[in-house]
Protein backbone atom coordinates (compact mmCIF):
# COMPACT_ATOMS: atom_id res chain seq x y z
CA UNK A 1 0.00 0.00 0.00
CA UNK A 2 1.55 3.26 -1.16
CA UNK A 3 1.87 6.01 1.38
CA UNK A 4 0.78 9.52 0.48
CA UNK A 5 3.41 12.23 0.39
CA UNK A 6 2.73 14.98 2.91
CA UNK A 7 3.91 18.41 1.68
CA UNK A 8 6.22 20.38 3.92
CA UNK A 9 4.76 23.27 5.86
CA UNK A 10 7.20 25.71 4.25
CA UNK A 11 5.75 24.91 0.81
CA UNK A 12 2.33 26.16 1.94
CA UNK A 13 3.61 29.35 3.58
CA UNK A 14 3.26 32.65 1.73
CA UNK A 15 6.78 34.09 1.24
CA UNK A 16 7.47 37.34 3.05
CA UNK A 17 6.70 40.26 0.75
CA UNK A 18 4.18 38.43 -1.46
CA UNK A 19 1.09 38.97 0.69
CA UNK A 20 -0.22 41.63 -1.70
CA UNK A 21 -0.47 39.06 -4.49
CA UNK A 22 -2.74 36.89 -2.32
CA UNK A 23 -4.96 39.78 -1.23
CA UNK A 24 -8.65 39.58 -2.03
CA UNK A 25 -9.38 42.20 -4.75
CA UNK A 26 -12.91 42.68 -3.38
CA UNK A 27 -11.41 44.30 -0.25
CA UNK A 28 -9.64 47.01 -2.22
CA UNK A 29 -10.74 50.43 -1.02
CA UNK A 30 -12.28 49.14 2.19
CA UNK A 31 -11.49 50.81 5.50
CA UNK A 32 -9.78 47.67 6.85
CA UNK A 33 -7.99 45.20 4.59
CA UNK A 34 -7.38 42.68 7.38
CA UNK A 35 -10.25 43.18 9.86
CA UNK A 36 -9.78 39.91 11.73
CA UNK A 37 -6.03 40.40 12.09
CA UNK A 38 -6.63 43.96 13.31
CA UNK A 39 -9.16 42.72 15.84
CA UNK A 40 -6.90 40.03 17.31
CA UNK A 41 -3.96 42.43 17.34
CA UNK A 42 -5.86 44.39 20.00
CA UNK A 43 -7.94 41.60 21.53
CA UNK A 44 -5.22 39.49 23.15
CA UNK A 45 -3.27 42.37 24.64
CA UNK A 46 -6.41 44.18 25.71
CA UNK A 47 -7.79 41.02 27.31
CA UNK A 48 -4.56 40.52 29.30
CA UNK A 49 -4.84 44.06 30.69
CA UNK A 50 -8.53 43.71 31.55
CA UNK A 51 -8.04 40.35 33.27
CA UNK A 52 -5.16 41.80 35.30
CA UNK A 53 -7.28 44.77 36.36
CA UNK A 54 -10.53 42.97 37.17
CA UNK A 55 -9.52 39.40 38.00
CA UNK A 56 -10.24 40.05 41.68
CA UNK A 57 -13.92 40.46 40.83
CA UNK A 58 -14.21 36.88 39.61
CA UNK A 59 -11.62 34.89 41.52
CA UNK A 60 -9.49 35.22 44.65
CA UNK A 61 -6.93 32.74 43.32
CA UNK A 62 -3.68 34.37 42.27
CA UNK A 63 -2.61 31.24 40.36
CA UNK A 64 -5.75 31.28 38.22
CA UNK A 65 -5.34 34.95 37.39
CA UNK A 66 -1.63 34.46 36.70
CA UNK A 67 -2.25 31.59 34.28
CA UNK A 68 -4.96 33.40 32.31
CA UNK A 69 -2.95 36.61 31.99
CA UNK A 70 0.16 34.72 30.85
CA UNK A 71 -1.88 32.74 28.31
CA UNK A 72 -3.25 35.92 26.75
CA UNK A 73 0.18 37.56 26.85
CA UNK A 74 1.71 34.56 25.08
CA UNK A 75 -1.05 34.53 22.45
CA UNK A 76 -0.55 38.25 21.94
CA UNK A 77 3.23 37.93 21.59
CA UNK A 78 2.95 35.17 18.98
CA UNK A 79 0.18 36.94 17.03
CA UNK A 80 1.91 40.30 16.90
CA UNK A 81 5.31 38.83 16.04
CA UNK A 82 4.21 36.38 13.36
CA UNK A 83 0.96 37.70 11.88
CA UNK A 84 -0.17 41.25 12.57
CA UNK A 85 3.22 42.91 12.07
CA UNK A 86 3.68 41.15 8.75
CA UNK A 87 0.21 41.82 7.36
CA UNK A 88 -0.65 45.22 8.84
CA UNK A 89 2.65 47.10 8.42
CA UNK A 90 4.88 44.83 6.30
CA UNK A 91 7.50 44.29 9.02
CA UNK A 92 9.05 41.13 10.43
CA UNK A 93 11.74 40.34 13.00
CA UNK A 94 13.09 36.96 13.95
CA UNK A 95 16.09 35.11 15.34
CA UNK A 96 18.12 32.09 14.28
CA UNK A 97 21.17 30.23 15.54
CA UNK A 98 23.86 29.29 13.01
CA UNK A 99 25.99 26.13 12.91
CA UNK A 100 28.55 27.74 15.23
CA UNK A 101 25.92 28.38 17.90
CA UNK A 102 25.90 32.14 17.32
CA UNK A 103 22.53 33.84 17.66
CA UNK A 104 21.56 36.25 14.88
CA UNK A 105 18.71 38.79 14.93
CA UNK A 106 17.08 39.73 11.62
CA UNK A 107 14.86 42.80 11.09
CA UNK A 108 13.03 42.98 7.76
CA UNK A 109 10.85 45.56 6.06
CA UNK A 110 9.12 45.22 2.70
CA UNK A 111 7.74 47.84 0.37
CA UNK A 112 4.03 47.21 0.07
CA UNK A 113 0.67 48.94 0.12
CA UNK A 114 -0.19 49.49 3.78
CA UNK A 115 -3.66 50.35 4.98
CA UNK A 116 -3.29 53.60 6.93
CA UNK A 117 -6.07 52.76 9.39
CA UNK A 118 -4.53 49.36 10.18
CA UNK A 119 -1.08 50.89 10.43
CA UNK A 120 -2.33 53.46 12.94
CA UNK A 121 -4.06 50.81 15.05
CA UNK A 122 -0.99 48.58 14.95
CA UNK A 123 1.36 51.22 16.31
CA UNK A 124 -1.11 52.57 18.87
CA UNK A 125 -1.63 49.10 20.30
CA UNK A 126 2.08 48.37 20.21
CA UNK A 127 3.02 51.56 22.09
CA UNK A 128 0.12 52.13 24.50
CA UNK A 129 0.00 48.67 26.06
CA UNK A 130 3.58 48.80 27.41
CA UNK A 131 2.67 52.17 28.92
CA UNK A 132 -0.23 50.56 30.82
CA UNK A 133 2.01 47.76 32.05
CA UNK A 134 4.57 50.33 33.12
CA UNK A 135 1.93 52.02 35.27
CA UNK A 136 0.92 48.65 36.73
CA UNK A 137 4.58 48.07 37.57
CA UNK A 138 4.71 51.30 39.59
CA UNK A 139 1.46 50.51 41.39
CA UNK A 140 2.63 47.00 42.28
CA UNK A 141 6.07 48.23 43.35
CA UNK A 142 4.88 51.01 45.63
CA UNK A 143 1.98 48.88 46.85
CA UNK A 144 4.46 46.14 47.82
CA UNK A 145 2.51 43.57 45.79
CA UNK A 146 5.54 41.55 44.84
CA UNK A 147 3.72 38.49 43.51
CA UNK A 148 1.87 40.72 41.03
CA UNK A 149 5.13 42.48 40.26
CA UNK A 150 6.48 39.26 38.73
CA UNK A 151 3.46 39.01 36.43
CA UNK A 152 3.80 42.64 35.35
CA UNK A 153 7.49 42.14 34.58
CA UNK A 154 6.63 39.21 32.31
CA UNK A 155 4.09 41.41 30.50
CA UNK A 156 6.60 44.24 30.11
CA UNK A 157 9.25 41.87 28.75
CA UNK A 158 6.93 40.38 26.11
CA UNK A 159 5.44 43.72 25.06
CA UNK A 160 8.81 45.46 25.00
CA UNK A 161 10.35 42.69 22.85
CA UNK A 162 7.79 43.22 20.10
CA UNK A 163 7.98 47.01 20.41
CA UNK A 164 11.77 47.02 20.14
CA UNK A 165 11.76 44.55 17.25
CA UNK A 166 9.30 46.51 15.15
CA UNK A 167 10.93 49.86 15.90
CA UNK A 168 14.20 48.35 14.63
CA UNK A 169 12.39 47.06 11.53
CA UNK A 170 10.76 50.41 10.87
CA UNK A 171 13.86 52.57 11.29
CA UNK A 172 16.41 50.17 9.87
CA UNK A 173 18.13 47.16 11.36
CA UNK A 174 21.62 48.48 10.69
CA UNK A 175 20.97 51.80 12.38
CA UNK A 176 21.51 52.03 16.11
CA UNK A 177 18.72 54.15 17.55
CA UNK A 178 20.89 55.34 20.43
CA UNK A 179 23.69 56.43 18.11
CA UNK A 180 21.16 58.14 15.85
CA UNK A 181 19.84 60.17 18.78
CA UNK A 182 23.41 60.99 19.86
CA UNK A 183 24.30 62.16 16.35
CA UNK A 184 21.23 64.38 16.29
CA UNK A 185 22.17 66.04 19.58
CA UNK A 186 25.76 66.58 18.40
CA UNK A 187 24.51 68.15 15.17
CA UNK A 188 22.23 70.51 17.04
CA UNK A 189 24.99 71.52 19.46
CA UNK A 190 27.39 72.23 16.59
CA UNK A 191 24.75 74.22 14.73
CA UNK A 192 23.93 76.32 17.78
CA UNK A 193 27.64 76.95 18.45
CA UNK A 194 28.19 78.12 14.86
CA UNK A 195 25.16 80.43 15.08
CA UNK A 196 26.50 81.99 18.29
CA UNK A 197 29.99 82.49 16.84
CA UNK A 198 28.80 83.99 13.53
CA UNK A 199 26.02 86.17 14.97
CA UNK A 200 26.99 89.86 15.29
CA UNK A 201 27.53 91.02 18.86
CA UNK A 202 24.41 92.47 20.43
CA UNK A 203 22.11 90.84 17.90
CA UNK A 204 19.15 88.96 19.37
CA UNK A 205 19.16 85.18 18.99
CA UNK A 206 17.14 83.82 16.06
CA UNK A 207 13.56 83.01 16.93
CA UNK A 208 13.46 79.83 14.91
CA UNK A 209 16.20 78.02 16.87
CA UNK A 210 14.76 74.90 18.49
CA UNK A 211 15.96 73.67 21.88
CA UNK A 212 18.70 71.06 21.74
CA UNK A 213 17.39 67.53 21.80
CA UNK A 214 13.83 68.35 20.77
CA UNK A 215 12.81 66.45 17.67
Amino acid sequence: MASATVPLLDDDTIPFGEEDEMRDPSRAGQKYTHPYVTFFHLFFRGAAILIYMFCGWFSDSFITSFVFVVLFLSADFWTVKNISGRLLVGLRWWNYVDDDGVSHWVFESKNSRVNKNEQRIFWLGLILCPVFWGLFFLFALFGLKFKWLLLVMIAIALNAANLYGYVKCNYGASKDLNSAATDFVKTQLFKNAVDIMTRPSGAPPPTNVRPTGVV
